[in-house]
């Protein structure tokens, strides 16, 4: 039986400033993203970035009813805008509003087929109070220096499914940064999680953010076999007094670093089902078992540096429990695609006690364990690389292309176009998905070694190719993770197929050629 949660609630809500219970939209002049600082890091940069409602035009919200009604009062549902958000938010002051660029509900904040949109806490502060997000079906959202407490999935009242923030079925490219999610309890208090992705999404990252006083910090996918999510990186969090999942981890790649740990209680990060995490100079404290596989028989996988445990204890290995410690050891390793800085993690719980959390001023680090305050154009760490440049080699191979003596066959999403065009060398035809995800394969009859492959575009459609996977099609091993096409260097391998994921596009895809080589 889960045990209470001690409660450490910040008294600083209780000054926060409460708006009225009528909020008041108003058109604001100039560039949507004035309150907003700092750029999208971490995975968040890549599938062509996410920029919320920069370029849109910015208003002012004091209710949820407001929110909902700038959302709805907007040309289409992908028109970019920013809200900026004072006050409290209840349940009290949030209604459903309809409009042909909206589809909200009551009693949550429902970012739903939506794209395009910034939700930010200004003045006083932003506090989303019993009260949750709700991201569904959207893509290229912001949501920064808010405040979401005491979200309950049972008694009263309800909202977003005990999630803080919850997102589900099909959403890309969120970036949530200085935020406080917190919880009074745990599942048996009626809360659930704080930071959970489900259903199909990608392209996340968390930064800057307090998550405390819950039994659940999150989870990236919703069961063993639902392993559509992935992608998500994240890093300067504090995780403050939680039982377990800080992240839990179906399926999918997670980068987690400069995290600052405290009290977790029964498990940390717990990556499951062919998980993959890169867990980076993080610090943790006073902890329990703070990375392995839990509660399961379904292996997960870490990439492990730097990292610094000060009074962790472990358990005993079992059928379901797969600690890492006491001495974690990698069991994989991790590509990422995007640059970042790391602070050393003996300055971890400085510069994270300094700069997460809502109402901390937007402070990011320096990456010399400094807190700034980061220009309004500028990311807080090093620029990342255009998501569309492929980070593989991107010399012409030599050698004969394999896939011309090959066969080709693909995933369920094809659009009908003959997966046989990716190996027939011809750059005038192309298979394309039906839609802007799918797999393509080429498969021999007998073992084949491939080292490279080569993926092209065809004319008129370069760029479209986002984030990819090459995939040993014999295992379902992923011999290389990236974005953009072009030459992909992968470990030589011998195995009778090979398959090229497409995880991310704009648009809709179309891959001309296929090509693989021996060396």
């Amino acid at each position: 039986m889960r045990r209470p949660v001690a409660l450490r609630l910040n008294a600083a809500l209780a000054t926060l400033a409460v708006a009225a219970a009528t909020g008041v939209v108003l058109s604001m002049p100039g560039a949507a993203s004035a309150a907003v600082t700092g750029s999208a890091t971490g995975y968040a940069t890549q599938n062509g970035g996410t920029t919320g409602g920069a370029g849109g035009t910015t208003v002012r919200a004091t209710t949820g009813t407001a929110i909902h009604t700038a959302l709805c009062n907007r040309a289409s549902s992908s028109t970019p805008i920013t809200i900026e958000v004072e006050g409290t938010i209840n349940h009290g002051n949030t209604a459903k509003v309809s409009g042909d660029s909206c589809n909200t509900a009551a009693g949550v904040i429902e970012l739903k087929q939506i794209s395009n949109v910034t939700i930010v806490g200004v003045g006083s502060g932003a506090v989303f109070d019993q009260l949750g997000i709700h991201i569904r079906q959207s893509s290229n959202i912001i949501i920064q220096n808010v405040t979401v407490k005491n979200v309950k999935k049972s008694g009263s009242p309800t909202s977003n499914g005990g999630d803080a923030i919850g997102m589900e079925s099909d959403v890309r490219n969120v970036w949530v940064d200085h935020t406080t999610l917190e919880a009074s309890g745990g599942e048996s208090e009626g809360f659930d999680g704080l930071f959970d992705m489900k259903a199909n999404t990608q392209y996340v990252t968390l930064s800057y953010s307090t998550l405390r006083n819950s039994g659940r910090g999150g989870l990236v996918g919703s069961s063993e076999t639902e392993l559509s999510n992935g992608y998500i990186t994240y890093h300067h969090n504090l995780y403050e007094n939680i039982d377990s999942r800080v992240p839990l981890l179906r399926g999918g790649i997670a980068h987690i670093y400069n995290n600052y740990y405290v009290k977790l209680n029964e498990s940390g990060i717990n990556s499951r089902a062919g998980a993959r995490a890169k867990v980076d100079n993080n610090y943790f404290k006073d902890s329990k078992d703070v990375l392995g596989t839990f509660y399961t028989d379904a292996a997960g996988y870490w990439q492990v540096s730097g990292n610094t445990f000060d009074n962790v204890t472990w358990s005993a290995p079992g059928s379901e429990n797969n600690p890492a410690g006491p001495d974690p050891k990698s069991n994989t390793t991790v590509s990422i695609p995007y640059a970042y800085s790391l602070d050393a993690a003996s300055c971890v719980p400085g510069i994270v006690t300094a700069t997460a959390g809502a109402n901390k001023g937007l402070k990011v680090s320096d990456g010399n364990c400094s807190p700034q305050t980061p220009d309004p154009t500028t990311g807080p760490t090093d620029p990342t690389p255009d998501p569309t440049d492929p980070t593989p080699d991107p010399t012409q191979p030599s050698g004969t292309n394999l896939s011309l003596a090959a066969g080709a066959d693909g995933s369920s999403k094809a659009s009908g176009t003959s997966y046989g065009n990716v190996r027939d060398g011809d750059l005038s035809t192309y298979w394309s998905p039906a839609g802007a995800t799918g797999s393509v394969s080429v498969k021999w009859g007998s073992a084949t070694s491939v080292s490279r492959i080569n993926i092209r575009e065809a004319s008129g459609s370069t760029g479209a190719i986002g984030s990819w996977r090459v995939l040993n099609g014999d295992t379902g091993a992923v011999l290389k993770s990236g974005s953009g096409a072009g030459v992909i260097a992968v470990p030589p391998t011998s195995l009778k197929k090979v398959t090229f994921e497409i995880t991310g596009s704009t648009g809709t895809p179309k891959v001309a050629e296929f090509e693989t080589y021996a060396g």
